[in-house]
């Protein structure tokens, strides 16, 4: 029976808990998480707690902020002058706190960023990951494994039922 290794398409069902017991994310059987493992498509401590698992197997574990999307840094909350989020392209109704909004930093490199408040001068703008500074929970099943197709490794990405179609 194959075991979880790297370059393996995996297929888990999972419920992802913080420690105030709120649901964060959840994949379930009609819809499994579908991902090469190893690859770099999860978290690596992720990968490394499913490793050696076989398909039925169930599993809990527990990631600390550090193993998770880090620690929650007070220097990712930036505040921009509200003229950034002008022009004729904006929607009027962009700015709604809470909103997460996609972005660029200074090189050109995609982030996304959620608003925390704003006024007629300034935005305010949280660019910590929304997990940042949680200890994530997870609990699951493995519902499949199978070796990934060298097109699959080229690409980066799972095809067929579950992944990407091209």
């Amino acid at each position: 029976m194959q075991q979880i290794s790297p370059n393996h398409v995996v297929g888990v069902t999972y419920t992802l808990t913080l420690s105030n017991g709120e649901v964060a994310d959840f994949a379930e059987e009609a819809n499994p998480l579908m991902f090469i493992h190893g690859i770099g498509q999860t978290l690596p401590a992720f990968d490394e707690n499913l490793n050696g698992l076989k398909i039925g197997d169930n599993f809990t574990f527990s990631l600390t902020a550090e193993d998770g999307y880090g620690e929650y840094d007070n220097n990712w909350v930036i505040n921009l002058p509200r003229s950034v989020f002008g022009g004729d392209d904006v929607p009027d109704d962009l700015l709604q706190v809470g909103a997460m909004l996609p972005m660029q930093d200074q090189d050109g490199n995609p982030l996304d960023g959620k608003v925390v408040s704003f006024d007629e001068n300034i935005v305010t703008m949280d660019f910590n990951h929304p997990l940042a500074g949680q200890t994530l929970n997870f609990t699951g099943k493995v519902m499949s494994i199978r070796e990934a197709t060298e097109e699959e490794l080229d690409h980066g990405h799972v095809h067929g039922q579950g992944g990407h179609h091209h």
